[in-house]
């Protein structure tokens, strides 16, 4: 039996076998490069998600977590910002004639068109969630939304995302893996659904003061 991955982590072998190659890194000298590298890389084109290397480093060094969280949501926003650019290189164009050759060119775009309508619950979903951010900063890109508001809303959720992380294990030190490894998924659920109540009252406010 399969020994239970960290949250975001699947169970197929070859991705757990990936995946404990690059944690093996946060035990050396070569923690904090490899810290940078995968936050850096894993919006762009790499299957492991960074969470794996800011619980071994936190976990080696608990009073400094929230340095190593603050690393790695700014560069993997920075990566983020790479992927969304070369999606918006390739445009939305080459993308919905790639797909015509499949004959899928039409849910391409309709992909493209919902992306474009809720752009802030796609970056935000992504950059919280399991959700690949890898996937969703291309998409981003060839959508052609707000560079600027991709950006923000990044910042603002992979810096949650990661520094929740960070914060458990300054204060819980070894207790806080396990408990993210238990409630990742849950805590971040109701984290959509507290965002999703906050998003309506403010609509509302809004609103209800201009009518």
């Amino acid at each position: 039996m399969n020994q239970a991955s960290p949250a975001g982590v699947p169970r197929w072998h070859w991705h757990r076998r990936l995946y404990n190659w690059v944690l093996h890194f946060a035990g050396t000298r070569h923690g904090m490069l490899a810290l940078i590298l995968l936050a850096l890389t894993e919006p762009i084109c790499v299957p492991i998600p960074a969470d794996v290397m800011v619980i071994g480093m936190c976990l080696g060094k608990p009073k400094r977590s929230l340095h190593y969280a603050l690393t790695c949501s700014f560069f993997s926003v920075l990566g983020g910002t790479i992927a969304f650019s070369l999606g918006l290189a390739i445009g939305p164009e080459r993308i919905v004639s790639f797909f015509d050759t499949i004959r899928l060119g039409g849910k391409a775009q309709l992909a493209l068109d919902l992306y474009s309508k809720y752009d802030f619950w796609a970056i935000a979903i992504s950059a919280l969630t399991p959700v690949p951010y890898m996937i969703f900063s291309w998409v981003g890109g060839m959508a052609e939304v707000s560079l600027a508001k991709f950006i923000g809303i990044s910042l603002i959720f992979r810096t949650m995302r990661f520094g929740s992380e960070g914060l458990l294990f300054y204060f819980l030190g070894e207790r806080a893996r396990r408990l993210i490894e238990k409630y990742f998924n849950i805590a971040t659920i109701i984290v959509i659904i507290l965002l999703a109540t906050v998003v309506y009252i403010m609509k509302w406010l809004g609103h209800r003061f201009s009518g």
